[in-house]
């Protein structure tokens, strides 16, 4: 297993291993991609990359470090803007011929699936993510990405374009010592159901929304 030694910055260690443990071709709808599934020191979750190219040895690779989202990613759930930005992602690393999306099994920001619901639930009663969230007894954001940093050491890339709105977690990548040369919009079309979602993340998150709609 390959370890990171480093501190986040946020009390959480950044010395996590993690190990490749299967690998397989992944033709898609945007693309031809590998595949490649991860375990990790820190949880039993599965968490795998896609990888498209030569990167290893490579500087300013494209990444984009994605949440996993059953309802929108799968399900094509309109109430957030994440399978629009799993799709950007994929067709422009794919026009681009190289690059990775790091896929994390972090459902709800973290939160699972079945507390997701429950605050869906409360979001249909007027609350926006943070509210029922914080109304569950939950943290607003659950989620950690130094997982992610260690599935990019082990890909061997030496600097990074970082694909998100995201400044939590552009902060986090880069405490946990990876090079990020530039951050990358992540562009989507806002609908008149995600548009108190989007809100939310821009106002309470400091997501840079307005550069990315």
């Amino acid at each position: 297993m390959e370890k990171g030694k480093k501190e986040s910055g946020h009390g959480i260690s950044c010395e996590i291993e993690v190990r490749q443990e299967a690998e397989a071709s992944l033709p898609t709808a945007f693309g031809d991609f590998r595949i490649i599934y991860f375990s990790n020191s820190q949880d039993k979750k599965d968490h795998v990359a896609l990888v498209k190219g030569k990167i290893k040895g490579m500087e300013n690779v494209l990444v984009r470090v994605h949440s996993k989202c059953l309802t929108g990613d799968s399900f094509g759930s309109i109430k957030c803007d994440c399978r629009a930005q799993l799709e950007g992602a994929m067709k422009k690393i794919e026009g681009e011929g190289a690059g990775a999306i790091i896929y994390l099994d972090q459902e709800g920001r973290g939160i699972g699936l079945m507390n997701k619901i429950k605050a869906y639930a409360l979001q249909d009663t007027g609350l926006d993510t943070v509210e029922a969230n914080l109304k569950l007894g939950l943290k607003a954001d659950e989620r950690n990405f130094h997982i992610a940093a260690r599935i990019i050491e082990s890909l061997g890339v030496k600097s990074i374009r970082l694909m998100t709105n995201n400044p939590e977690k552009l902060k986090n990548l880069k405490m946990c010592g990876i090079k990020v040369i530039e951050r990358v919009p992540s562009i989507t079309k806002p609908t008149s159901q995600n548009k108190g979602y989007l809100n939310t993340k821009k106002d309470k998150f400091g997501h840079l929304i307005s550069d990315a709609i």
